[in-house]
C-alpha cells in the first residue's frame, strides 16, 4: 500500500510539473522579476533561460535565488537558440520591449511585458504589427489586473448595476521610486525620459489609462488633457514625478487619472460613477457600493481563479485555450493605453488639450 501512495505521489508530481509553464527572462533590471523568481523558488513555474548583460546583475539574482549558471545567456537571440519556452517575460527598461518583441515574435514564441506595453506609439505599433504577422500574442502584465475588486466592479458594471457610467476616477502611486527602495538598476531607466518614456504619468498614469479602456470596452477617447508636475525635481530631475489626466469619451463619459510619486503611501484605487449608484474599488480585496454620502455597502468579491496572477493567467492563455480580446493584457487594450499616454504628454507639454484621431 505504501508503495503504491509513493507510485501515485510521483505520479501526481510529474503530471504538476509537465503542467508548469516554461519561461524565459528578457533582462532583470526591473524590481518586478522578483515576482517571477519567488514563484520559481516555490516550484510554481520553470525558467528555462535568463537574457542579461549585466553582470552585476546576474552574480545578484544568481546569488540571491540559487539560479544555475547554465541559465544565463547573454542576448534573447542567443537563448532562443538553444531553448523552447512557452513564453519569454520581459523585465527590462519599456524603451527595449520592441527590441525583445522583434526577436520573439518572428520566432512564434508569446511575449508578456511589464505595464505599459511600449515608450512611443511608433514601438507601440511595430510590435502590434509583428503580432499580427507572425499571429504570436504580446501581453502586457499590471499588477491591478489580479485584484478581485477591479474584476467584481467590472462584471457590474457589464451588467448594468451602476446604469450609464459616467465618470470613471483612478489613483495610482507611491511616496517615490526611490524613496520606497527601488534597486539602482531599475531607477537608472524608470526615471530617463527616453527608456520610460516618461516619469509617474506614464509609470502610474499607464494603469488608469489601462482600467479606462477595459471598462469602456476598448473604446478609444476622443480628447486627452493633462497637466505634469516636478514636486521634486532635485530627487527626478528629468521626468515629471506628479500628473493629472483628463480623459473623455464619445457619450459623454470622463475618466480622471491621478498619478504621482508623491503620494503620503501607496496607493491603488479605482471608483465607477454611474447613474444609479457608484462603486469604488479600494484595494485588491475591498469592494464599496455607494448610494449616498453617508451609505456604504461592502460587496462580496467574485473569485476568479483565472485572474488569479500573471502566471495563472498565461497558462490559461497559451495552454488552455482562454482568449485575450479585450481584457487588460490583451494587445489591442494596450494599444489604446499607449495613445492616451502619447496624448497625455503632448497635452503637458502644449499646454492643451489633444484630440485623438478617432478614424483608427
Amino acid at each position: 500500500m505504501k508503495a503504491f501512495s509513493i507510485f501515485l505521489l510521483l505520479c501526481f508530481n510529474h503530471a504538476f510539473a509537465q503542467d508548469r509553464l516554461k519561461v524565459a527572462v528578457a533582462g532583470l533590471s526591473h524590481d518586478h522579476v522578483h515576482t517571477l523568481l519567488n514563484a520559481y523558488q516555490h516550484n510554481e513555474v520553470d525558467i528555462l533561460g535568463i537574457a542579461e548583460r549585466d553582470q552585476k546583475l546576474i552574480v545578484r539574482y544568481r546569488d540571491q535565488y540559487k539560479l544555475p549558471e547554465t541559465l544565463f545567456f547573454e542576448t534573447v537571440a542567443d537563448m532562443l537558440r538553444v531553448i523552447k519556452p512557452d513564453v519569454v517575460l520581459a523585465y527590462n527598461a519599456i524603451s527595449e520591449h520592441v527590441e525583445v518583441a522583434e526577436v520573439c515574435l518572428p520566432l512564434g514564441v508569446p511575449l508578456m511585458v511589464e505595464k505599459p506595453l511600449a515608450a512611443t506609439n511608433e514601438d507601440a505599433r511595430r510590435i502590434a504589427q509583428l503580432a499580427t504577422e507572425y499571429e504570436t500574442q504580446v501581453l502586457t502584465n499590471y499588477e491591478t489586473t489580479w485584484y478581485d475588486s477591479n474584476q467584481t466592479l467590472k462584471q457590474l458594471v457589464a451588467e448594468g448595476d451602476i446604469g450609464k457610467l459616467k465618470k470613471i476616477m483612478v489613483k495610482d502611486g507611491h511616496q517615490g521610486p526611490k524613496e520606497i527602495g527601488c534597486s539602482e538598476a531599475f531607477l537608472s531607466w524608470l526615471t530617463h525620459p527616453e527608456k520610460n518614456g516618461g516619469g509617474a504619468l506614464i509609470d502610474f498614469g499607464c494603469y488608469g489609462a489601462n482600467l479606462m479602456t477595459w471598462l469602456m470596452d476598448g473604446t478609444r477617447p476622443i480628447a486627452v488633457t493633462a497637466v505634469t508636475r516636478q514636486l521634486k525635481p532635485t530627487v527626478y530631475p528629468l521626468v515629471d514625478d506628479d500628473a493629472t489626466i483628463i480623459v473623455e469619451y464619445e457619450g459623454g463619459t470622463t475618466g480622471i487619472i491621478q498619478a504621482s510619486w508623491d503620494w503620503p503611501y501607496s496607493i491603488k484605487d479605482l471608483q465607477v460613477y454611474g447613474e444609479k449608484t457608484s462603486l469604488h474599488a479600494v484595494d485588491p480585496n475591498t469592494l464599496v457600493r455607494y448610494s449616498g454620502p453617508t451609505r456604504q455597502t461592502r460587496i462580496p468579491l467574485t473569485d476568479n481563479t483565472y485572474f488569479a496572477d500573471h502566471l495563472s493567467y498565461l497558462k490559461a492563455v497559451l495552454k488552455d485555450g482562454a482568449e485575450s480580446k479585450n481584457d487588460l493584457s490583451s494587445l489591442a487594450n494596450n494599444l489604446i493605453v499607449v495613445e492616451i499616454l502619447h496624448a497625455a504628454r503632448e497635452s503637458a507639454k502644449r499646454g492643451e488639450r489633444v484630440l485623438l484621431d478617432t478614424a483608427q
